[in-house]
């Protein structure tokens, strides 16, 4: 059976028309013949999504309950049992009701689709798991119901669904989108101006991310391997020279021209895996290019063009830009060299050669020296000096038993010989004198320069040549394997840090310790330029122009010039090494150090900011959350008061008594709701300050919950109290105390189920006195019970007539004030028991004495 296609509609935000676009969708194709039915649609109260449903065949849902509420989910059993060709689902991000088949929506979706039913679907782009921490910046509100990315991108279609944020706002105001109380809030928080445009940007971006994936697969499945210039695509190639901050600003510039171009650097390691660039100046240039916005990526190949073609078709990249060659006149006339290969190899891809300050200068090459060291130079010196007469003494002896061709070849095994010891010099030396030696001892005529037979000059010219071939071989071999013993030294050093650095808590500190320790030094310190000093070579000598940013081992530097090494990373960070003078080959590595030293910095630096901004954030959040909470549960009871007193206050209708007490009631209940409301704030305002004041006495618990209930009014009789008659008081404010126990009791009031009132309990443990408010509502999941006790929690994840999310929050801030706690509990049979612990009062109050009565009115006013 071949497998269903899955289309889904993408949205930036709720409103913006996808289920209504996915209902379209499906009435065009019932009007073509096709087998369309309703797995599940949520109209959330739209009249003209609703209409959209009226002649489609609707799968029955499957009821659930759980913790005591009944729910309803799509019945996957019946859809399958039905075996539609098309099946239309709901909110693909849904989170499923415990019980039910599967945990999530989506994974229904892929059992209707391994069936062979074609499904339609919705999904938000705040949904998407890779945006979730993106999203919760944006809004301040934390998404919990999300979809991994691969299920949308494994979509046979998305379709954005796309809406200015004016023209969604205008459809909120006009009801289209939220019922009329909740359109102020949500306008004032998520649905602001620049919360869309930004959810709006998101959408725009992760589709067009997709469509470069679906163009990726398509040229790949057929084979295409030219350039289609759907969007620019610059890539720059870097070979490790200090030429490649300026080839990397050209590349910038030239991106920069064209909106959305990507910008990619690329760097073509040697496939023989010797050093051919300087680790130092890539891990700068790297930094460069991230800040810039691009990104770094690194391929290993031995031809250099095709590798940098290669990797260009592959990204489907528009522009190429490459370094002016560095190699000589000379060089470029016997080999046309990488820019001149790979422009005529490049087809459709433009390819920039930019000239800089170093074009047509060697670069020096890694490493470069001398292959031996100097003792064994010698030893191949005094091996040519002594060797070669000695030898030549042993030949001459037996003058005549051998032929010339034998002397000849046994010194040019002599000659080998001293390339193996001595290099490349020595061994030259011993080619020229031994082919002189040869020359005057056994070419006829003997003892004399001159060569009488052709043959034996032929043969001496061959020697010579074989001989300083032989000794460049060996000399290049043993320049090879030193390279190559240096590089994985270095790779082994480099890569211990990299471990260390990455284990550690304190990347830059682990890192200047690794640098300390390897090459012995007394003290590394990185050094940053104020911003007030003047140029670098002004101030090496001045500590007033720098501050010491991290230092490891002995006393810091305060200024380059107090260090025995100097490396510079930029113009603003230098780290500076106290201890032995490094040879010029382990500067490389330490260069390579002082990079990763920067970049650690760098990090750090951004991390002390997001810390620092962290709680402007959330104070931000939260005013926010207060405004768009307050402007409405202000408003309700204010409005309602208003109405009931003018209405007394009119003169054009004649009340009766009954109505005038109903109106008055109504007023009441209205101010008594906004005097809570507005004492909530104040005191919420007052625990954040830490200006709260306490006047903490002993309470007795059976005293204190009647005088809580009785605030309540009518509904706090359904609640049960059973409290021991031997509890001891608590010590406690008497007035924060009736606070709390009336945010708890009217919060257990709201999720109780009218067949199941809560219930307060309460025991003695020790030092403290247990009070438990219990209820047998839904109950919080295990994950969520924290958030609860945030301020403002209920906005984007409740409704907007249960107050302003301060009643937790408040509680048990003013708990642990009393010195308390406010813990949540799992009720058994379902639902949350909050566990309010206080201290109990020190000494008790005797039997004929009378503890603090509690307050009928706000405290700390």
């Amino acid at each position: 059976m071949a497998r269903g296609q899955l289309r889904i509609y993408l949205g930036a935000a709720p409103g913006v028309g996808k289920t209504y676009a996915m209902l379209e969708e499906a009435q065009r194709r019932r009007s073509r013949g096709t087998d369309v039915v309703v797995g599940f649609v949520e109209t959330h109260g739209r009249r003209h999504t609703a209409d959209m449903i009226d002649d489609l065949e609707i799968v029955p849902r499957r009821g659930l309950e759980y913790r005591g509420a009944a729910f309803t989910e799509m019945d996957v059993d019946a859809v399958l049992a039905r075996a539609p060709q098309v099946a239309v689902v709901d909110e693909l991000a849904h989170t499923n009701v415990p019980g039910s088949r599967n945990a999530k929506r989506w994974q229904d979706v892929h059992e209707l689709l391994d069936a062979g039913i074609t499904v339609l679907s919705t999904v938000n782009i705040q949904h998407l798991e890779s945006l979730n921490d993106v999203v919760e910046q944006i809004t301040g509100i934390v998404q919990r119901e999300t979809v991994p990315d691969d299920i949308v991108r494994q979509a046979d279609q998305v379709e954005l669904v796309d809406m200015t944020p004016e023209a969604l706002r205008r459809r909120m105001m006009h009801g289209n989108v939220y019922a009329a109380d909740r359109v102020d809030a949500a306008m004032g928080n998520y649905f602001r101006v620049g919360n869309l445009t930004a959810l709006r940007e998101l959408a725009l971006l992760w589709l067009a991310d997709k469509v470069d994936e679906q163009l990726d697969r398509y040229r790949a499945d057929h084979a295409i391997d030219k350039t289609w210039e759907a969007r620019e695509r610059v890539v720059v190639a870097l070979t490790g020279g200090p030429e490649g901050d300026t080839l990397i600003r050209r590349a910038a510039r030239v991106a920069g021209r064209s909106k959305g171009a990507d910008l990619m650097a690329l760097h073509v390691a040697r496939s023989d895996g010797l050093a051919g660039a300087d680790p130092a100046l890539l891990a700068k240039q790297r930094l460069l290019v991230e800040s810039l916005g691009g990104t770094y990526h690194q391929v290993v190949g031995s031809d250099i063009p095709q590798a940098l073609l290669d990797f260009a078709r592959g990204v489907n990249a528009t522009q190429l830009v490459l370094g002016a060659s560095r190699r000589g006149r000379f060089a470029q006339i016997l080999s046309p060299g990488v820019g001149v290969t790979t422009t005529a190899l490049s087809g459709p891809i433009d390819v920039h050669l930019v000239t800089h300050e170093r074009a047509g200068r060697r670069r020096p090459a890694a490493g470069a020296g001398p292959a031996l060291s100097p003792r064994r130079r010698l030893a191949g010196f005094v091996l040519t000096l002594a060797g070669l007469p000695t030898l030549i003494l042993l030949l001459y002896a037996p003058r005549g038993r051998l032929s010339l061709t034998s002397d000849i070849l046994l010194v040019l095994a002599f000659v080998i010989a001293v390339a193996l010891v001595g290099g490349l010099w020595p061994a030259l030396l011993a080619a020229v004198a031994g082919s002189l030696l040869l020359n005057f001892f056994f070419a006829p005529p003997v003892h004399t320069f001159t060569i009488a037979n052709r043959e034996n000059v032929l043969a001496l010219a061959v020697f010579v040549l074989v001989a300083v071939a032989v000794s460049a071989v060996v000399d290049l071999a043993a320049r090879r394997t030193r390279e190559a013993a240096r590089a994985s030294a270095d790779a082994a050093t480099l890569a211990t840090v990299a471990g260390s650095v990455l284990r550690g808590s304190r990347p830059l500190q682990a890192l200047l310790e690794n640098l300390r320790e390897t090459f012995s030094l007394d003290a590394v310190t990185v050094l940053e330029r104020r911003d007030d000093s003047p140029p670098a070579p002004d101030c090496q000598a001045d500590p007033t122009a720098w501050r010491v940013a991290a230092t490891v081992g002995g006393r810091p530097c305060d200024s380059p010039a107090e260090g025995d090494t100097i490396v510079p990373v930029d113009d603003q960070v230098t780290v500076v090494l106290r201890g032995p003078a490094l040879p010029a080959a382990d500067r490389r590595v330490v260069e390579a150090f002082a990079a990763q030293a920067a970049l650690a910095l760098r990090q750090q630096r951004l991390a002390e900011e997001a810390a620092k901004a962290k709680p402007l954030a959330e104070a931000d959040r939260l005013r926010t959350a207060l405004l768009a909470a307050v402007s409405h549960d202000l408003r309700t009871p204010l409005a309602s008061a208003i109405a009931a007193v003018a209405s007394l206050a009119s003169h054009d209708v004649d009340f009766t008594d009954e109505d005038r007490g109903e109106l008055l009631a109504t007023a009441a209940e209205s101010l008594d709701r906004l005097s809570r409301l507005v004492a909530n704030l104040l005191d919420m305002s007052r625990l954040q300050a830490g200006a709260l004041g306490l006047a903490a006495t002993d309470v007795w618990l059976d005293e204190a919950v009647p005088h809580a209930l009785d605030e309540l009014g009518p509904p706090g009789r359904r609640i049960g109290v059973r409290i021991p008659d031997d509890l001891p008081a608590v010590h406690a404010d008497p007035g924060l105390l009736q606070r709390v126990l009336v945010n708890l009791l009217a919060n257990a009031l709201r999720f109780s189920p009218p067949a199941r009132p809560p219930l307060v309990t309460a025991s003695a443990h020790d030092a403290r006195v247990e009070l438990r408010i219990i209820d047998h509502g839904p109950g919080i999941p295990e994950d969520q019970r924290e958030q609860v006790f945030l301020p403002f929690q209920r906005l984007g994840d409740r409704d907007n007539d249960t107050g302003v999310g301060l009643g937790l929050a408040l509680s048990r801030g003013l708990a642990e004030a009393m010195g308390g706690s406010l813990q949540p509990e799992t009720t058994p049979g379902g639902g949350v028991t909050m566990v309010l612990a206080l201290p109990a009062a020190a000494r008790q109050t005797g039997p004929g004495a009378e503890p603090a009565p509690p307050a009928t009115g706000p405290a700390g006013s």
